[in-house]
């Protein structure tokens, strides 16, 4: 379960079972990894946060994230989001300017452990224990200690966390091609390319000569049937990483457009 402080903070706390989801993240998180493993594969990344690891994942990128318990322990862990109205307020109090836009810098940032991040976990233990409710003002000025204890801990992610630009029109090929197994809205997609929801499928037919959504369920298809039939990979759980909802949706349109099951080509365990 998650226990949400605020719209800021989110206390993962008493997973006892794996669980997996697809996101866009709109603002950088700052992660704090308790117990268990966050393991969170992006486009160009894969990364498994350990417990007592601190990372600062930036945002618009599209994330499947898998939360497991490891050890006999459960998964626990704490999520800043680093909202860009709070962000502002501070930069515009510090006099902080950013001069260009680093989208294409690194993404996700292992930050080194520190006694102020120590302390900062700490002081937000009180809550997680009674399950209390942080009120938006405090939840807001926990966030702006997140952001302070980054800089004095890290001065040079003042252009990462600072950077308020958004995404612009890029190579619609070469994005969908990395990012079509994650399960999202085509309206993500749309945003993370820069374009409009109506642009988006303009410029998509161009591109490919058909709809966003033939093209995404042919090449979910088609990577599912390779990975079951060339890597060994079970049904169950292809249709996950592929970007399906559920194992049904899957199962129905793999058979209509190969004419067999999925299960009938996968190898016996």
């Amino acid at each position: 379960m998650s226990n949400i402080f605020s719209d800021a903070i989110v206390y993962s706390l008493n997973t006892a079972k794996q669980t997996e989801y697809d996101n866009i993240l709109t603002e950088h998180v700052l992660l704090f990894q308790i117990s268990g493993e966050m393991t969170f594969e992006t486009s160009e990344q894969r990364i498994v946060a350990q417990p007592g690891q601190i990372y600062l994942v930036r945002k618009h990128q599209f994330v499947k994230a898998t939360k497991k318990p490891t050890n006999g322990q459960e998964y626990n862990a704490y999520l800043f989001i680093l909202k860009e109205d709070v962000l502002r307020q501070y930069a515009l109090e510090k006099s902080i300017t950013v001069p260009h836009s680093l989208q294409f810098g690194t993404k996700n940032i292992l930050l080194s452990k520190s006694n102020m991040f120590d302390s900062l976990v700490s002081s937000l233990s009180f809550h997680s224990r009674d399950t209390l409710k942080i009120d938006h003002p405090l939840s807001v000025l926990k966030v702006r200690e997140a952001i302070e204890t980054v800089l004095l801990t890290n001065p040079r992610l003042e252009n990462f966390l600072f950077d308020f630009s958004e995404p612009y029109k890029i190579d619609l090929e070469k994005f969908m091609l990395a990012n079509y197994k994650f399960n999202v809205g085509m309206e993500h997609f749309a945003t993370l390319t820069g374009r409009s929801l109506a642009t988006f499928k303009r410029d998509f037919m161009k591109v490919f000569a058909d709809t966003p959504g033939r093209w995404l369920l042919h090449n979910r298809l088609k990577e599912a049937h390779y990975q079951i039939q060339k890597n060994n990979k079970r049904p169950s759980t292809i249709f996950m990483e592929v970007g399906f909802e559920s194992f049904a949706h899957f199962s129905n349109a793999f058979k209509s457009k190969y004419g067999y099951s999925p299960k009938s080509i996968a190898k016996p365990a």
